[in-house]
C-alpha cells in the first residue's frame, strides 16, 4: 500500500508529465505544418480544332496514257525523250513498216494528249508491234490520289471537301486538294467506298508515283476551350481535371469533344483562362493547398 506521502508525490508528478506531453504535441504541429503540393499548370485558351481522317496513297497524273503503235515495223526515228513536253497529236517516234516488194511512208506514233513524256520504252532499231508499249505520256497540271473511305465516315465526306497533302520530298509544305469523286457503291470486301482527291499542280512539284499523306477535314470547331491531354484524369465519359483557384485545387468534371495533336476540346466544365493542372494532379485532392511551379515553361505570365 502506498503511503499518503507517496501519493502526494506521484500525483503532482503525473500532472506535470501530462502537461509536458501536451506541449510537445502542440510543438510538433507547429514544426510540421501541411506543405503545399507543387504542380505545373497551363492556362486554358480558345483554339480552332479540326477533326480529320488520315490516309496514305500514291499520286498519279490526272491524265496518264500508255501509247502503242498501230502498225508492225522497226523504229527508225525517235523525236521525244523522257521529261520533254509533247502536244496532242504530236509524233513521239516513227516506224518503218516497209515489206518486201512494198514501199510505205514512215508511220508516226502520236500522243493522244498534251503533257510530258514520262517514259520511252523503245530505241532506234527496235522491232515493234501493236502490242509493244512505246511511251507513257502524263499531264501533270493536275494530279490525283485514290483512297478507300470506311462506310461509317461516308456521310462526312462530300464533293469539293478540302484535303491536305504532305509528301516526303517537300517536308513542311502542305498541298491543298479537293474531293473530286465519290463512288456510289461500297466495296463488300473491305466495307469502304473509293474516293478521289484532285490537286492543282501547275508547278509540277507533285509527280506521279510519289507517296502522299492525306488529311480530310470532316469537322471544324472555331474558338473552343482546349486542354492538354496530360491534364485529363479518367476515361470517357467519366473525365475530370484539377483547376487552381486561390492557390487551392478544385476537382472538376469535364466533357471532351474532338482531339487534335496534344489538345482536347472541352465542351462542358471549363472556361477560358482557368489554370489547369498538367503535372502533379496524382497527389491532389479537393481544396488541397498548392504551389505553382513558375518555371514550368508552359504557362508564362499566368496569373495565380
Amino acid at each position: 500500500m502506498f503511503s499518503k506521502f507517496s501519493l502526494s508525490f506521484l500525483l503532482p508528478a503525473l500532472l506535470f508529465f501530462l502537461v509536458l506531453s501536451g506541449c510537445f504535441k502542440k510543438e510538433e504541429i507547429k514544426v510540421n505544418p501541411v506543405q503545399p503540393i507543387p504542380v505545373k499548370v497551363i492556362k486554358s485558351e480558345l483554339k480552332d480544332l479540326n477533326k480529320v481522317l488520315e490516309y496514305v496513297g500514291d499520286i498519279k497524273a490526272q491524265d496518264e496514257v500508255m501509247i502503242y503503235p498501230k502498225v508492225t515495223g522497226k523504229i527508225i526515228e525517235k523525236l521525244k525523250d523522257e521529261g520533254v513536253v509533247v502536244n496532242k497529236a504530236e509524233a513521239i517516234v516513227y516506224i518503218d513498216r516497209d515489206e518486201v516488194g512494198l514501199k510505205f511512208n514512215k508511220a508516226p506514233v502520236e500522243s493522244p494528249i498534251a503533257g510530258l513524256v514520262g517514259r520511252v520504252y523503245v530505241d532506234i532499231g527496235s522491232n515493234v508491234s501493236p502490242q509493244t508499249p512505246i511511251a507513257l505520256v502524263v499531264n501533270m497540271d493536275k494530279v490525283k490520289i485514290s483512297l478507300d473511305i470506311p462506310e461509317k465516315y461516308i456521310p462526312s465526306v462530300y464533293l469539293g471537301q478540302d484535303a491536305l497533302i504532305n509528301v516526303d520530298s517537300y517536308p513542311g509544305k502542305i498541298f491543298k486538294g479537293q474531293v473530286s469523286q465519290i463512288s456510289p457503291v461500297v466495296n463488300l470486301e473491305n466495307r469502304a467506298a473509293p474516293i478521289e482527291i484532285t490537286i492543282d499542280n501547275q508547278e509540277h512539284y507533285l509527280r506521279s508515283g510519289m507517296f502522299a499523306k492525306v488529311s480530310i477535314i470532316i469537322e471544324e470547331h472555331k474558338k473552343v476551350p482546349v486542354i492538354m491531354k496530360e491534364a485529363v484524369i479518367g476515361k470517357e465519359p467519366d473525365t475530370y481535371i484539377y483547376v487552381i483557384e486561390d492557390n487551392k485545387a478544385v476537382f472538376k468534371r469535364v466533357s471532351l469533344g474532338i482531339r487534335k495533336d496534344p489538345f482536347y476540346e472541352v465542351t462542358e466544365g471549363l472556361k477560358e483562362g482557368e489554370l489547369v493542372v498538367i503535372v502533379g494532379q496524382q497527389r491532389l485532392y479537393e481544396n488541397a493547398a498548392v504551389i505553382i511551379d513558375k518555371n514550368n515553361g508552359l504557362n508564362p505570365g499566368a496569373k495565380q
